[in-house]
Protein backbone atom coordinates (compact mmCIF):
# COMPACT_ATOMS: atom_id res chain seq x y z
CA UNK A 1 0.00 0.00 0.00
CA UNK A 2 1.63 3.46 -1.08
CA UNK A 3 2.10 5.53 2.14
CA UNK A 4 1.07 9.17 -0.25
CA UNK A 5 -2.34 9.42 0.56
CA UNK A 6 -4.20 11.84 -2.12
CA UNK A 7 -7.22 13.33 0.03
CA UNK A 8 -10.19 16.06 -0.67
CA UNK A 9 -9.38 19.09 1.06
CA UNK A 10 -13.40 20.06 1.43
CA UNK A 11 -13.13 20.56 5.04
CA UNK A 12 -14.13 24.09 5.01
CA UNK A 13 -17.38 23.13 2.98
CA UNK A 14 -18.02 20.54 5.28
CA UNK A 15 -17.85 22.76 8.08
CA UNK A 16 -19.83 25.67 6.72
CA UNK A 17 -22.32 23.02 5.70
CA UNK A 18 -22.33 21.64 9.37
CA UNK A 19 -22.84 25.06 10.61
CA UNK A 20 -26.08 25.95 8.61
CA UNK A 21 -27.48 22.33 9.40
CA UNK A 22 -27.78 23.52 13.22
CA UNK A 23 -30.57 25.64 12.25
CA UNK A 24 -31.60 23.15 9.34
CA UNK A 25 -31.45 19.32 10.05
CA UNK A 26 -31.93 16.62 7.71
CA UNK A 27 -33.54 14.03 9.24
CA UNK A 28 -33.73 11.08 6.99
CA UNK A 29 -35.46 8.79 9.71
CA UNK A 30 -35.75 4.48 8.93
CA UNK A 31 -38.08 3.35 11.68
CA UNK A 32 -36.56 0.68 13.55
CA UNK A 33 -39.63 -1.43 13.08
CA UNK A 34 -38.30 -2.89 9.90
CA UNK A 35 -36.12 -4.65 11.32
CA UNK A 36 -38.53 -7.24 12.81
CA UNK A 37 -38.70 -9.61 9.54
CA UNK A 38 -34.61 -9.07 8.57
CA UNK A 39 -33.42 -11.76 6.76
CA UNK A 40 -29.96 -12.69 6.04
CA UNK A 41 -29.48 -10.79 2.68
CA UNK A 42 -30.83 -7.52 4.92
CA UNK A 43 -28.81 -7.68 8.03
CA UNK A 44 -26.40 -4.60 7.62
CA UNK A 45 -22.68 -5.37 7.63
CA UNK A 46 -20.86 -3.46 10.48
CA UNK A 47 -17.85 -1.03 10.19
CA UNK A 48 -17.16 -0.16 13.78
CA UNK A 49 -13.42 2.53 14.25
CA UNK A 50 -12.09 3.53 17.32
CA UNK A 51 -9.05 5.40 17.44
CA UNK A 52 -6.67 5.71 20.13
CA UNK A 53 -6.72 8.64 22.42
CA UNK A 54 -8.16 10.58 19.79
CA UNK A 55 -10.00 13.68 21.64
CA UNK A 56 -13.66 14.83 21.63
CA UNK A 57 -12.15 18.54 19.91
CA UNK A 58 -9.57 16.53 17.71
CA UNK A 59 -12.06 16.30 14.85
CA UNK A 60 -13.05 19.66 12.92
CA UNK A 61 -16.91 18.64 13.12
CA UNK A 62 -16.60 18.74 16.79
CA UNK A 63 -14.62 22.09 16.29
CA UNK A 64 -11.03 21.70 15.61
CA UNK A 65 -9.81 24.57 13.89
CA UNK A 66 -5.84 23.72 13.53
CA UNK A 67 -6.59 21.00 10.66
CA UNK A 68 -9.40 19.56 9.23
CA UNK A 69 -11.02 15.80 8.68
CA UNK A 70 -13.29 16.08 5.91
CA UNK A 71 -13.50 12.54 5.62
CA UNK A 72 -15.18 12.02 8.96
CA UNK A 73 -16.93 15.58 8.72
CA UNK A 74 -18.86 14.46 5.39
CA UNK A 75 -19.32 11.04 7.21
CA UNK A 76 -21.31 13.13 9.83
CA UNK A 77 -23.24 14.48 7.52
CA UNK A 78 -24.30 11.49 6.23
CA UNK A 79 -25.29 10.12 9.49
CA UNK A 80 -25.69 11.33 13.15
CA UNK A 81 -23.14 12.93 15.67
CA UNK A 82 -23.34 12.33 19.18
CA UNK A 83 -22.07 14.90 21.82
CA UNK A 84 -22.33 13.16 25.03
CA UNK A 85 -20.97 9.74 23.95
CA UNK A 86 -18.80 7.88 27.05
CA UNK A 87 -16.06 5.45 26.46
CA UNK A 88 -15.72 2.63 28.58
CA UNK A 89 -13.29 4.44 30.84
CA UNK A 90 -10.08 6.25 30.59
CA UNK A 91 -7.23 4.16 29.34
CA UNK A 92 -7.25 1.64 26.55
CA UNK A 93 -7.58 -1.98 27.58
CA UNK A 94 -10.35 -1.44 30.33
CA UNK A 95 -12.31 0.72 28.08
CA UNK A 96 -12.55 -1.29 25.04
CA UNK A 97 -13.12 -4.93 27.40
CA UNK A 98 -16.16 -2.65 28.39
CA UNK A 99 -17.06 -1.82 24.84
CA UNK A 100 -16.62 -6.17 23.89
CA UNK A 101 -18.73 -7.50 27.32
CA UNK A 102 -21.49 -4.43 27.61
CA UNK A 103 -19.66 -3.82 31.32
CA UNK A 104 -19.19 -0.96 32.82
CA UNK A 105 -15.42 -1.15 34.50
CA UNK A 106 -17.21 -1.90 37.94
CA UNK A 107 -18.12 -5.37 36.81
CA UNK A 108 -15.66 -5.95 33.75
CA UNK A 109 -13.53 -8.85 33.86
CA UNK A 110 -10.18 -6.05 32.90
CA UNK A 111 -10.46 -2.93 34.86
CA UNK A 112 -6.74 -1.33 34.15
CA UNK A 113 -4.57 -1.49 32.05
CA UNK A 114 -1.91 -4.66 33.02
CA UNK A 115 1.05 -6.49 31.26
CA UNK A 116 2.14 -9.35 30.92
CA UNK A 117 5.85 -9.90 30.06
CA UNK A 118 7.01 -10.41 26.98
CA UNK A 119 4.32 -8.93 25.42
CA UNK A 120 0.83 -8.39 25.67
CA UNK A 121 -1.85 -7.85 28.06
CA UNK A 122 -3.74 -9.42 31.02
CA UNK A 123 -6.61 -11.82 29.04
CA UNK A 124 -9.93 -11.92 28.83
CA UNK A 125 -11.46 -15.17 30.69
CA UNK A 126 -12.19 -18.19 29.08
CA UNK A 127 -16.08 -17.83 29.22
CA UNK A 128 -15.97 -14.07 28.03
CA UNK A 129 -18.96 -13.43 25.59
CA UNK A 130 -18.20 -10.83 23.55
CA UNK A 131 -18.90 -8.78 20.69
CA UNK A 132 -17.49 -10.61 18.35
CA UNK A 133 -19.46 -13.69 19.60
CA UNK A 134 -22.35 -11.95 19.56
CA UNK A 135 -22.03 -11.57 15.61
CA UNK A 136 -20.97 -15.13 14.94
CA UNK A 137 -24.12 -16.25 16.57
CA UNK A 138 -26.28 -14.17 14.15
CA UNK A 139 -23.86 -15.31 11.25
CA UNK A 140 -21.66 -13.09 10.88
CA UNK A 141 -17.80 -13.03 9.79
CA UNK A 142 -15.73 -10.93 12.01
CA UNK A 143 -12.67 -9.20 11.58
CA UNK A 144 -10.34 -7.03 13.50
CA UNK A 145 -7.73 -4.77 12.35
CA UNK A 146 -5.30 -2.91 14.78
CA UNK A 147 -4.58 -2.81 18.37
CA UNK A 148 -6.13 -5.57 20.50
CA UNK A 149 -4.42 -5.10 23.79
CA UNK A 150 -7.18 -7.92 25.70
CA UNK A 151 -4.85 -10.89 26.11
CA UNK A 152 -1.49 -11.80 25.05
CA UNK A 153 -0.64 -13.86 22.04
CA UNK A 154 -2.11 -17.64 22.56
CA UNK A 155 -4.01 -16.65 26.00
CA UNK A 156 -7.55 -17.71 25.81
CA UNK A 157 -7.98 -13.63 24.97
CA UNK A 158 -6.45 -13.53 22.31
CA UNK A 159 -8.34 -12.60 18.90
CA UNK A 160 -8.72 -15.57 17.70
CA UNK A 161 -10.29 -16.93 20.94
CA UNK A 162 -12.47 -14.08 21.71
CA UNK A 163 -14.92 -14.46 18.00
CA UNK A 164 -12.44 -13.16 15.94
CA UNK A 165 -12.07 -14.72 12.60
CA UNK A 166 -9.53 -12.87 11.63
CA UNK A 167 -7.19 -10.51 13.07
CA UNK A 168 -4.08 -8.22 11.95
CA UNK A 169 -1.65 -6.12 13.61
CA UNK A 170 -0.50 -5.55 17.28
CA UNK A 171 -1.38 -7.90 19.74
CA UNK A 172 -0.02 -5.69 22.64
CA UNK A 173 -0.50 -2.23 23.44
CA UNK A 174 2.96 -1.48 24.53
CA UNK A 175 4.59 -2.33 21.84
CA UNK A 176 1.82 -0.74 19.66
CA UNK A 177 3.44 2.50 21.01
CA UNK A 178 5.58 2.43 17.85
CA UNK A 179 4.77 2.48 14.52
CA UNK A 180 8.04 1.02 13.12
CA UNK A 181 7.80 -1.97 14.48
CA UNK A 182 9.87 -5.60 14.10
CA UNK A 183 6.94 -7.74 13.76
CA UNK A 184 3.03 -7.50 13.63
CA UNK A 185 0.65 -10.91 14.15
CA UNK A 186 -1.89 -12.37 11.43
CA UNK A 187 -4.26 -14.56 13.23
CA UNK A 188 -1.46 -16.35 15.40
CA UNK A 189 1.33 -16.00 12.92
CA UNK A 190 3.75 -13.42 14.08
CA UNK A 191 4.80 -11.71 11.02
CA UNK A 192 8.45 -10.18 11.06
CA UNK A 193 8.75 -6.79 9.47
CA UNK A 194 12.50 -6.89 8.53
CA UNK A 195 12.24 -3.63 6.52
CA UNK A 196 12.27 -1.94 10.09
CA UNK A 197 15.26 -3.51 11.27
CA UNK A 198 18.52 -1.69 12.39
CA UNK A 199 16.14 1.58 13.35
CA UNK A 200 14.98 1.78 9.78
CA UNK A 201 11.90 3.40 8.66
CA UNK A 202 10.75 0.72 5.91
CA UNK A 203 6.96 -0.11 7.05
CA UNK A 204 4.54 1.96 8.79
CA UNK A 205 2.28 -0.42 10.25
CA UNK A 206 -0.63 1.53 10.16
CA UNK A 207 -0.91 1.28 6.26
CA UNK A 208 0.21 -2.39 6.59
CA UNK A 209 -3.12 -2.73 8.80
CA UNK A 210 -5.21 -0.88 6.36
CA UNK A 211 -3.91 -2.95 3.44
CA UNK A 212 -5.57 -6.14 5.19
CA UNK A 213 -8.40 -3.90 6.29
CA UNK A 214 -9.36 -3.56 2.85
CA UNK A 215 -8.63 -6.43 1.51
CA UNK A 216 -11.69 -7.80 4.55
CA UNK A 217 -13.92 -6.04 2.69
CA UNK A 218 -12.92 -7.23 -0.73
CA UNK A 219 -13.63 -11.12 0.82
CA UNK A 220 -15.97 -10.94 2.40
CA UNK A 221 -18.39 -8.29 0.59
CA UNK A 222 -21.28 -10.73 -1.00
CA UNK A 223 -21.76 -11.81 3.21
CA UNK A 224 -22.56 -9.62 5.99
CA UNK A 225 -19.42 -9.21 8.33
CA UNK A 226 -18.84 -7.34 11.73
CA UNK A 227 -15.47 -5.78 10.68
CA UNK A 228 -13.40 -3.90 14.08
CA UNK A 229 -10.81 -1.26 13.40
CA UNK A 230 -8.72 -0.43 16.79
CA UNK A 231 -6.61 1.64 14.69
CA UNK A 232 -3.41 2.94 16.63
CA UNK A 233 -3.46 6.01 15.70
CA UNK A 234 -3.41 9.02 17.11
CA UNK A 235 -1.29 7.33 20.37
CA UNK A 236 2.11 8.67 20.50
CA UNK A 237 4.87 7.67 19.77
CA UNK A 238 4.57 10.97 16.82
CA UNK A 239 5.86 9.59 13.77
CA UNK A 240 3.91 9.20 10.06
CA UNK A 241 5.81 9.00 6.87
CA UNK A 242 7.22 11.80 5.14
CA UNK A 243 4.67 12.11 2.27
CA UNK A 244 2.81 14.36 1.48
CA UNK A 245 0.03 14.62 4.36
CA UNK A 246 3.07 15.25 5.94
CA UNK A 247 4.69 17.92 4.02
CA UNK A 248 1.39 19.77 4.30
CA UNK A 249 1.72 20.57 8.50
CA UNK A 250 5.82 20.82 8.04
CA UNK A 251 6.42 24.92 8.97
CA UNK A 252 2.80 25.44 9.70
CA UNK A 253 3.16 25.61 13.80
CA UNK A 254 5.81 26.74 15.99
CA UNK A 255 7.08 23.82 17.41
CA UNK A 256 9.08 22.43 20.51
CA UNK A 257 11.40 19.49 19.70
CA UNK A 258 10.33 16.17 21.58
CA UNK A 259 13.19 13.94 23.35
CA UNK A 260 12.64 10.72 23.50
CA UNK A 261 13.95 6.80 23.12
CA UNK A 262 16.01 6.74 20.12
CA UNK A 263 18.46 4.01 21.34
CA UNK A 264 18.29 1.29 23.90
CA UNK A 265 16.69 -1.32 25.82
CA UNK A 266 13.20 0.69 25.38
CA UNK A 267 13.70 1.49 21.85
CA UNK A 268 10.71 0.49 19.26
CA UNK A 269 9.22 -1.79 22.33
CA UNK A 270 7.40 0.53 24.51
CA UNK A 271 9.64 4.06 24.41
CA UNK A 272 8.11 7.07 21.86
CA UNK A 273 10.89 8.49 19.72
CA UNK A 274 12.70 12.07 19.41
CA UNK A 275 10.27 13.89 16.63
CA UNK A 276 11.46 17.26 15.64
CA UNK A 277 8.28 18.49 14.49
CA UNK A 278 5.20 17.12 17.12
CA UNK A 279 2.80 19.52 16.58
CA UNK A 280 2.82 18.81 12.83
CA UNK A 281 3.21 14.99 12.81
CA UNK A 282 -0.25 15.05 15.35
CA UNK A 283 -1.83 17.18 12.71
CA UNK A 284 -0.66 14.43 9.91
CA UNK A 285 -1.94 11.51 12.39
CA UNK A 286 -5.35 12.25 12.27
CA UNK A 287 -5.52 13.45 9.10
CA UNK A 288 -4.07 10.22 8.19
CA UNK A 289 -6.77 8.64 9.86
CA UNK A 290 -9.19 10.75 7.91
CA UNK A 291 -7.79 9.45 4.75
CA UNK A 292 -8.09 5.92 6.11
CA UNK A 293 -11.80 6.17 6.60
CA UNK A 294 -12.65 7.76 3.29
CA UNK A 295 -10.41 5.08 1.72
CA UNK A 296 -12.68 2.21 4.01
CA UNK A 297 -15.97 4.49 2.78
CA UNK A 298 -14.79 4.39 -0.51
CA UNK A 299 -14.30 0.70 -0.90
CA UNK A 300 -17.66 0.38 0.75
CA UNK A 301 -19.13 1.73 -2.29
CA UNK A 302 -16.97 0.48 -4.74
CA UNK A 303 -18.26 -3.17 -3.24
CA UNK A 304 -21.81 -2.05 -3.74
CA UNK A 305 -22.20 -1.72 -0.34
CA UNK A 306 -22.28 1.00 1.33
CA UNK A 307 -25.98 1.73 1.73
CA UNK A 308 -26.13 -1.58 3.68
CA UNK A 309 -23.66 -0.65 5.92
CA UNK A 310 -23.55 1.08 9.24
CA UNK A 311 -20.46 2.88 9.91
CA UNK A 312 -19.12 3.54 13.68
CA UNK A 313 -16.82 6.02 14.33
CA UNK A 314 -15.09 6.70 18.06
CA UNK A 315 -12.47 6.53 20.35
CA UNK A 316 -11.29 4.62 23.45
CA UNK A 317 -10.77 7.71 25.80
CA UNK A 318 -9.46 11.40 26.09
CA UNK A 319 -6.09 12.87 24.71
CA UNK A 320 -2.89 11.75 25.72
CA UNK A 321 -0.15 14.16 26.79
CA UNK A 322 2.32 11.54 25.96
CA UNK A 323 5.37 11.23 23.34
CA UNK A 324 5.56 15.45 22.65
CA UNK A 325 1.82 15.79 22.50
CA UNK A 326 0.06 19.17 23.13
CA UNK A 327 -3.56 19.01 23.47
CA UNK A 328 -4.15 22.30 24.76
CA UNK A 329 -2.43 23.62 21.66
CA UNK A 330 -5.21 21.58 19.53
CA UNK A 331 -7.48 22.04 21.82
CA UNK A 332 -8.13 18.41 21.56
CA UNK A 333 -10.88 17.67 24.24
CA UNK A 334 -12.58 20.82 23.72
CA UNK A 335 -14.42 22.81 26.62
CA UNK A 336 -14.16 19.34 28.65
CA UNK A 337 -11.96 19.31 31.29
CA UNK A 338 -9.28 16.90 31.62
CA UNK A 339 -7.40 14.13 29.18
CA UNK A 340 -6.41 10.75 29.15
CA UNK A 341 -6.33 8.62 32.82
CA UNK A 342 -8.79 11.61 34.12
CA UNK A 343 -12.43 10.67 34.98
CA UNK A 344 -13.40 14.10 33.89
CA UNK A 345 -15.34 14.70 30.81
CA UNK A 346 -12.07 15.05 28.73
CA UNK A 347 -10.74 11.76 29.91
CA UNK A 348 -14.41 9.94 29.14
CA UNK A 349 -16.28 12.23 26.55
CA UNK A 350 -15.06 11.12 22.86
CA UNK A 351 -16.71 11.51 19.39
CA UNK A 352 -18.75 9.72 18.20
CA UNK A 353 -20.42 9.32 14.55
CA UNK A 354 -23.19 6.82 13.56
CA UNK A 355 -23.96 6.59 9.45
CA UNK A 356 -25.65 4.50 7.66
CA UNK A 357 -26.98 5.91 4.51
CA UNK A 358 -30.65 6.32 4.30
CA UNK A 359 -31.50 4.29 7.60
CA UNK A 360 -29.86 6.93 10.29
CA UNK A 361 -30.90 10.52 10.49
CA UNK A 362 -28.42 12.85 8.34
CA UNK A 363 -26.63 15.91 9.21
CA UNK A 364 -28.38 15.48 12.77
CA UNK A 365 -26.67 15.98 16.51
CA UNK A 366 -27.53 13.98 18.92
CA UNK A 367 -27.19 14.57 22.64
CA UNK A 368 -28.42 11.48 23.93
CA UNK A 369 -26.03 9.50 26.59
CA UNK A 370 -24.68 6.42 26.50
CA UNK A 371 -21.48 4.77 26.61
CA UNK A 372 -19.45 1.61 25.54
CA UNK A 373 -21.39 -1.09 27.25
CA UNK A 374 -24.39 -0.12 25.29
CA UNK A 375 -22.98 -1.18 21.93
CA UNK A 376 -23.49 -5.04 23.47
CA UNK A 377 -27.39 -4.53 23.57
CA UNK A 378 -27.81 -2.11 20.58
CA UNK A 379 -25.98 -4.59 18.11
CA UNK A 380 -28.34 -7.19 19.74
CA UNK A 381 -31.10 -5.92 18.99
CA UNK A 382 -30.26 -4.79 15.80
CA UNK A 383 -29.44 -8.19 14.54
CA UNK A 384 -32.44 -9.60 16.32
CA UNK A 385 -30.26 -11.93 18.85
CA UNK A 386 -30.04 -12.34 22.36
CA UNK A 387 -27.26 -10.22 23.96
CA UNK A 388 -26.30 -11.64 27.76
CA UNK A 389 -28.91 -11.37 30.46
CA UNK A 390 -25.98 -10.20 33.29
CA UNK A 391 -24.93 -6.54 31.13
CA UNK A 392 -25.12 -3.17 32.26
CA UNK A 393 -25.82 -1.49 28.84
CA UNK A 394 -28.99 -0.49 27.42
CA UNK A 395 -30.02 -0.24 23.86
CA UNK A 396 -29.79 3.42 21.78
CA UNK A 397 -31.43 1.67 18.52
CA UNK A 398 -34.39 3.71 18.90
CA UNK A 399 -32.31 6.92 19.48
CA UNK A 400 -30.44 5.55 16.60
CA UNK A 401 -33.66 5.25 14.65
CA UNK A 402 -35.31 8.39 15.71
CA UNK A 403 -38.15 6.21 17.72
CA UNK A 404 -39.92 6.78 20.77
CA UNK A 405 -39.80 4.14 23.38
CA UNK A 406 -35.76 4.86 23.94
CA UNK A 407 -35.35 4.02 27.66
CA UNK A 408 -33.01 6.14 29.68
CA UNK A 409 -30.01 4.37 32.20
CA UNK A 410 -30.02 4.72 36.17
CA UNK A 411 -26.54 6.24 36.19
CA UNK A 412 -22.59 5.52 34.71
CA UNK A 413 -20.54 4.04 36.27
CA UNK A 414 -16.49 4.38 35.83
CA UNK A 415 -13.23 3.15 37.71
CA UNK A 416 -9.40 3.62 36.86
CA UNK A 417 -7.08 1.56 38.87
CA UNK A 418 -3.76 3.70 38.27
CA UNK A 419 -3.15 7.28 40.29
CA UNK A 420 -4.12 5.84 43.47
CA UNK A 421 -8.01 4.70 42.32
CA UNK A 422 -10.29 7.14 40.88
CA UNK A 423 -14.64 6.57 40.41
CA UNK A 424 -16.81 8.51 38.70
CA UNK A 425 -21.38 8.40 38.96
CA UNK A 426 -23.19 10.43 36.70
CA UNK A 427 -26.77 10.43 36.89
CA UNK A 428 -28.92 13.07 35.31
CA UNK A 429 -27.28 16.37 35.43
CA UNK A 430 -25.35 15.36 38.63
CA UNK A 431 -21.38 13.99 38.34
CA UNK A 432 -19.68 12.56 41.94
CA UNK A 433 -15.53 11.76 41.73
CA UNK A 434 -13.93 9.75 44.24
CA UNK A 435 -9.91 10.76 43.57
CA UNK A 436 -6.78 9.62 45.27
CA UNK A 437 -8.80 6.62 46.78
CA UNK A 438 -5.79 4.81 48.18
CA UNK A 439 -4.44 7.86 50.08
CA UNK A 440 -7.69 8.61 52.05
CA UNK A 441 -9.84 9.97 48.96
CA UNK A 442 -11.22 13.18 47.74
CA UNK A 443 -15.09 13.65 46.51
CA UNK A 444 -15.68 16.34 43.72
CA UNK A 445 -19.37 17.27 42.73
CA UNK A 446 -20.18 18.70 39.21
CA UNK A 447 -23.72 19.78 37.62
CA UNK A 448 -23.06 19.18 33.97
CA UNK A 449 -26.22 20.91 32.62
CA UNK A 450 -24.94 24.38 34.49
CA UNK A 451 -21.05 23.35 34.20
CA UNK A 452 -20.04 21.37 31.60
CA UNK A 453 -16.34 22.27 31.96
CA UNK A 454 -15.91 20.90 36.11
CA UNK A 455 -14.45 24.04 36.78
CA UNK A 456 -17.11 24.41 40.03
CA UNK A 457 -16.34 22.24 42.84
CA UNK A 458 -20.05 22.15 44.28
CA UNK A 459 -19.67 19.13 46.95
CA UNK A 460 -20.24 21.37 49.99
CA UNK A 461 -23.78 22.60 48.58
CA UNK A 462 -25.51 19.96 47.61
CA UNK A 463 -24.99 17.37 50.43
CA UNK A 464 -27.91 15.41 49.75
CA UNK A 465 -26.90 14.75 45.94
CA UNK A 466 -23.23 13.71 46.76
CA UNK A 467 -24.61 11.69 49.73
CA UNK A 468 -27.09 9.91 46.84
CA UNK A 469 -24.08 9.23 44.62
CA UNK A 470 -22.04 7.69 46.95
CA UNK A 471 -24.03 5.26 47.49
CA UNK A 472 -24.06 4.73 43.79
CA UNK A 473 -20.73 4.51 43.24
CA UNK A 474 -20.62 1.94 46.17
CA UNK A 475 -22.82 -0.53 45.05
CA UNK A 476 -22.15 -0.48 41.28
CA UNK A 477 -19.00 -2.03 41.56
CA UNK A 478 -18.65 -6.19 42.19
CA UNK A 479 -15.08 -6.36 44.74
CA UNK A 480 -12.57 -8.50 42.37
CA UNK A 481 -9.62 -9.38 43.72
CA UNK A 482 -7.30 -8.60 40.75
CA UNK A 483 -8.82 -5.41 40.19
CA UNK A 484 -9.48 -3.64 43.81
CA UNK A 485 -9.35 -0.44 44.40
CA UNK A 486 -8.68 0.20 48.23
Amino acid sequence: MRTDIDIESEGGNVRNNFSRMKNTVLTTIFSAAAFTSLNAQERPNIVFIITDDLGYGDLSCYGQEKFETPNIDRLALHGTRFTRSYSGTTVSAPSRASLMTGLHTGHSPIRGNREVQPEGQAPLPVDTYTLFHLFKDAGYTTGAFGKWGLGYPGSIGAPNNQGVDEFYGYNCQRLAHNYYPDHLWHNQKKIPLPENDDGQFGAYSQDLIQTKTLEFIDRHAKEPFFLFVPMPLPHAELVVPDDSIMLQFKGRYSETPYKGVDSGPNFRIGGYMSQEYPRATFAAMVTRIDAYVGQIVEKLKERGIYENTLILFTSDNGPHLEGGADPDFFNSNGIYRGYKRDLYEGGIRVPTIISWQKKIAAGKENNFPFAFWDYMPTFAELLQVDAPEKIDGISILPTLFGNEGQVDRDYFYFEFQEMNGRQAVIKGDWKLLHLNIRKGGVYELYNLASDPSENHNIIDLYPQEAAALKKIMKEARTDDPDWPLL
